[in-house]
């Protein structure tokens, strides 16, 4: 159904001036229940609660993978300052009992970062190609293969572990390469699906599937160890991205134009509400006007600074769990994963909450997101400061870093948002390259957080909070400066204009 003024929230401005920004309109509303779109939200909330399950498994079984009774002892002298044990636990061993049979590693500190960084060095690889394909071809196959190609190199972990840690190493970081397609596929799909007052809830619920799946998977994932052995985390969780692909081909369609259950009136008002920036960007591309994007390196620089805590967070809560607060393996994994409930609840909300202030014009885009980015990210690092200082109450501990994470999950709606607002038509390619760069602390901050609690103390602990915070607080300055709402000359396409023209037309004839 095309909107009263024959306009589309993604058509090329008319007014050029500074402040001008896609021009949104009310419009009568297919129902979201039961609808094409909401259904594809809901598998990619799936799809994405197993990648990040395949992702975290190995951050808690880590604890059960290492024989702390063999790591070299030379820092015993130093751990005199970590935390005393929680009630009840005086008389636990710090090494973890596994069932007859299951092999344990003596990896140090500095070994285990590597491990947990390995995944990343990978998917820093498929960003980009991947974001550009789907924005291409569609991103059905790539997120979908993304996805499996992950799970059954999961179910491969105990074998590469026994070979050797190069093995192992190497098997992370293909991972990571085959992973790394899923959120470029993602964005290129809402270029095609999202109308634009319901982008931010429907890509905020998808993309939330994320720190669901952290939530779910943690401590599963230390249930598992316990009673199974470490072995069964990675062939149950691979098992599980296997049975989702199979529900992903079956439903999913690239377009809404070629969705074989969609409602001719859902179609209509998809395909209208999102204009011509709704389509393939075929094989030529901006490049060098990106290159030179200020907005876009806005992103780019906020990505890195948001994803520094929550990487360090993800891979290396587990282990100050461990080694700092004592908690045995089952309590671990739940209290390692309290965090990203929160974070899940706040993501969704805050979707809900930036289209109600954008349908309303109670701010503009601009304004939504730089403000969901200043409170998420400020927030954050208030909280990762307070969790530097709260020393070993464990209560005090666990109460921040979940606020941290659960308020920190507010930018799902602000600068994670922020490619398809400038550029919806190369929305894949644009998270492929603010991915790519946001990547990099996935690599860095668990090689960095091991050699700062090389010797299992608070105070370097304490150095790895406090840079996270400090990063935070970047990235937030950065994004409210140089960051924007508006569509970017260079995503303009002639096509756009004369849309736009026809749109200038009909309106002055009414």
């Amino acid at each position: 159904m095309p909107l009263p003024s024959g306009c589309s929230i993604n058509s090329a401005p008319l007014d050029e001036s500074e402040d001008s920004e896609p021009l949104i309109e009310n419009d009568a509303v297919p129902p979201q229940c039961c609808s094409a779109r909401l259904n594809l939200a809901f598998l990619m909330f799936c799809g994405f609660s197993v990648v990040y399950g395949l992702r975290v498994n190995l951050s808690v079984a880590m604890v059960a993978m290492v024989n702390t009774t063999e790591t070299d002892p030379a820092h015993n002298n130093s751990v005199i300052s970590a935390c005393p044990r929680p009630a009840g636990s005086e008389n636990t061993s710090d090494a973890f009992l596994q069932p007859v049979g299951i092999p344990q590693y003596p990896w140090d500190s500095e070994t285990q970062g590597w491990l947990l960084g390995a995944f990343f060095f990978g998917y820093l690889f498929t960003q980009i190609p991947g974001g550009y394909l789907s924005g291409h071809y569609g991103g059905t196959i790539f997120l979908g293969l993304g996805v499996l190609g992950t799970a059954v190199l999961t179910m491969l972990t105990p074998l590469a572990a026994k070979m050797g840690l190069y093995w192992l190493f190497a098997l992370r970081a293909l991972e990571g390469f085959g992973e790394g397609v899923t959120f470029p596929a993602m964005m290129a799909m809402w270029a095609r699906w999202a109308p634009p007052l319901e982008r931010s809830r429907l890509m905020t619920l998808s993309g939330s599937g994320g720190n669901f799946g952290a939530f779910v998977a943690l401590p599963l994932t230390g249930y598992i160890c316990q009673t199974l052995g470490w072995p069964a985390v990675f062939y149950l969780c691979g098992g599980a991205g296997c049975l989702w692909a199979v529900f992903w081909f079956a439903f999913v369609s690239d377009d809404p134009r070629t969705h074989r259950r969609i409602s001719k009136e859902e179609r209509d008002y998809i395909i209208n509400s999102i204009g011509p920036q709704g389509t393939g960007h075929g094989w030529s591309v901006p490049v060098l006007p990106m290159l030179l994007s200020v907005p876009l390196w806005a992103i780019i620089i906020t990505q890195i600074c948001s994803n520094w805590s929550y990487y360090t967070l993800l891979t290396s809560l587990p282990t100050y769990m461990n080694d700092i607060m004592h908690f045995d393996i089952k309590s671990n994994g739940f209290l390692s994963a309290l965090p990203y409930l929160g974070g899940w609840l706040f993501s969704v909300l805050s979707g809900v909450a930036a289209d109600r202030l954008i349908e309303r014009k109670v701010f503009s885009i601009t304004v939504v997101r730089k403000l969901f980015t200043l409170i998420g990210l400020l927030s954050a690092a208030a909280f990762l400061v307070a969790v530097s200082y709260a020393g070993c109450s464990h209560i005090l501990t666990v109460t921040f870093l979940t606020l941290s994470t659960t308020v920190g999950g507010v930018t799902a709606s602000g600068v994670y948002m922020n490619q398809i607002d400038i550029a919806p038509r190369y929305a894949g390619l644009l998270l492929g390259i603010t991915n790519t760069f946001g990547t990099i602390p996935g690599v860095i901050a668990p090689i960095a957080t091991g050699y700062f609690t090389e010797d299992r103390t608070l105070a370097g602990w304490r150095k790895v909070f406090w840079v996270a915070a400090g990063i935070n607080v970047a990235g937030a300055v950065v994004f409210t400066i140089f960051g924007t709402g508006k569509i970017q000359p260079w995503a303009v396409t002639e096509e756009d204009g004369e849309e736009a023209e026809k749109d200038r037309s009909r309106s002055n004839s009414t």
